[in-house]
């Protein structure tokens, strides 16, 4: 019988209670936290078994590897967009018409704002800009993005930075605005606009 061997003072305990402390936090390994909750309700000892320290940070290490294939998803969509924001730049170095072409979802809602704060709406008409500023803008396109900062929900993301002409100067406030079609993610809104310094815009 299990009582005369562990003595007198184990009698009217659970089948639990009269394990051995290192067998008892071995099988409360496999609770949960509400289930732990509730056992520590049940007596002084079980109380004392699941407040023990070395099982909640197990636990907290266990539910942690539960979160972190969500992450890891969260995290490489975080990267796609900041490759696809990337993109853009060097598109613009380029002045490929046919890559801002594709760039961009083909749409009527679609918006381009320039430097000088001149709204193209619609995809044609963006698409038209971009061909005048390629065909046009000798200085060229070789920007620096810096302080890129995303944000994404569900199947729009958005990239906010500031731009450095290598030429020009700048800086420029700059606005990317991304849609998920088809498991691509496709510009919908681009926003550039000159940063004021000391009240004045920079020539």
């Amino acid at each position: 019988m299990v009582v005369s061997k562990l003595g007198n003072d184990k009698v009217g305990m659970s089948m639990i209670e009269q394990l051995f402390p290192e067998v008892t936090s071995y099988a409360l390994r496999y609770l949960d936290y509400s289930s732990l909750c509730q056992l520590s309700m049940t007596s002084s000892s079980m109380r004392k078994a699941a407040n023990n320290d070395d099982l909640w940070r197990s636990l907290y290490y266990q539910r942690k590897q539960m979160v972190e294939p969500r992450l890891m998803a969260y995290y490489a969509v975080t990267k796609q967009v900041m490759d696809v924001n990337y993109e853009f730049f060097s598109i613009l170095d380029s002045r490929s018409l046919p890559r801002m072409t594709s760039f961009w979802l083909n749409s009527d809602y679609v918006k381009c704002f320039n430097g000088i704060g001149e709204l193209f709406s619609g995809f044609d008409a963006v698409m038209q800009r971009w061909e005048f500023c390629f065909d046009n803008w000798e200085i060229g396109f070789p920007l620096e993005a810096l302080e890129v900062r995303t944000r994404i929900l569900d199947s729009v993301a958005w990239g906010t930075m500031i731009a450095l002409h290598h030429i020009i100067g700048g800086p420029f406030n700059v606005t990317n605005v991304f849609e998920l079609h088809n498991g691509r993610w496709l510009m919908v809104h681009h926003h550039s606009s000159i940063i004021p310094t000391n009240g004045v815009e920079n020539p």
